[in-house]
């Protein structure tokens, strides 16, 4: 199985367990929100319903990105996924909007007046912050594993509403001790947190839609590898660009000025090799010669 099938694959998996698991924690969050009369429970199963939505972007924009190229795209298909993880940071932002608009809605018209939240509230926030911290490492796991920006999108979306249980957890909380106003607040905060998380993920994926540089440690790696090879003289260019999930580079190398061009062009082709078998995320590499000049 090639690398792009796999990582079709395993992403599609790892998004359909989180549809999984975000249904049936929002149903729970929601029918225990409307028993237990808790505005920031409800806030929160809302924000664990987006998450499905979410996950079901993720499948599509992964399925579009892994498409081999074509006469319209030569370049490939990649950035789809920047596209789906942009998708999900607006998705992400909405969210948030909507649970911070409830919250201040609840404040101006008086939380005193709520009944307070009931104990079944405050034992869903407990397993909605274990369930998601966990879907968050799971999914980022493999995010890591396949430099995926939408899958890294879907993990800090897991993550969100686990720091957003943790206000809720906090405010049903205060509530049932008599500070109605709390559980208000904790929504506002959720909110804040929300669209936190929303304006990283676009930050990224925007970053990987205009060329963005790799950071300076793979850089760093890159050219040490070139240099692995005896007989470069020295490295006069070195660039760098991310395009969605890959890596595009431009080399410039130095070779002694009386070898033979097929000589040059054999090492330049074993540059070329080395760095695609000791980083799998790069997808082409441009490797220009020079003669060297003291």
């Amino acid at each position: 199985m090639n690398p792009q099938s796999e990582f079709e694959r395993c992403a599609t998996r790892v998004s359909l367990v989180s549809v999984a698991g975000n249904t049936a924690l929002s149903l729970f969050k929601l029918l225990a929100g409307i028993l237990a009369h808790s505005g920031a429970m409800i806030s929160d199963a809302v924000h664990s319903a987006s998450d499905v939505f979410s996950s079901f972007i993720v499948i599509i924009g992964v399925k579009l990105s892994v498409k081999a190229a074509d006469r319209e795209h030569p370049y490939g298909h990649e950035r789809f996924e920047c596209v789906a993880a942009i998708i999900l940071s607006v998705v992400l932002a909405a969210t948030g909007v909507l649970i911070g608009y409830r919250a201040v809605e609840t404040i101006r018209l008086g939380a005193a007046a709520q009944t307070a939240p009931g104990l079944l509230a405050l034992l869903a926030a407990l397993l909605s912050i274990a369930a998601k911290e966990a879907m968050y490492w799971y999914t980022r796991f493999y995010a890591k594993r396949y430099n995926s920006p939408s899958l890294m999108a879907n993990a800090w979306h897991h993550r969100s509403d686990a720091l957003s249980s943790v206000g809720a957890l906090i405010g049903i909380a205060g509530a049932r001790l008599g500070y109605a106003v709390m559980e208000p607040t904790a929504s506002l905060v959720i909110c804040l947190f929300i669209l936190k998380a929303a304006y990283d993920i676009f930050h990224d994926a925007a970053d990987k839609m205009v060329d963005h540089a790799c950071d300076a440690e793979t850089e760093k790696r890159l050219a040490d590898c070139v240099r692995l090879q005896p007989e470069v003289r020295g490295i006069d260019r070195l660039q760098t660009r991310e395009f969605g999930s890959r890596i595009y580079v431009d080399l410039e190398i130095s070779l002694d000025g009386g070898m033979s061009l097929v000589e040059a062009h054999d090492i330049a082709e074993q540059v070329h090799d080395r760095i695609e078998r000791d980083f799998p995320s790069v997808k082409h590499i441009m490797v220009h010669v020079n003669p060297y000049m003291e």
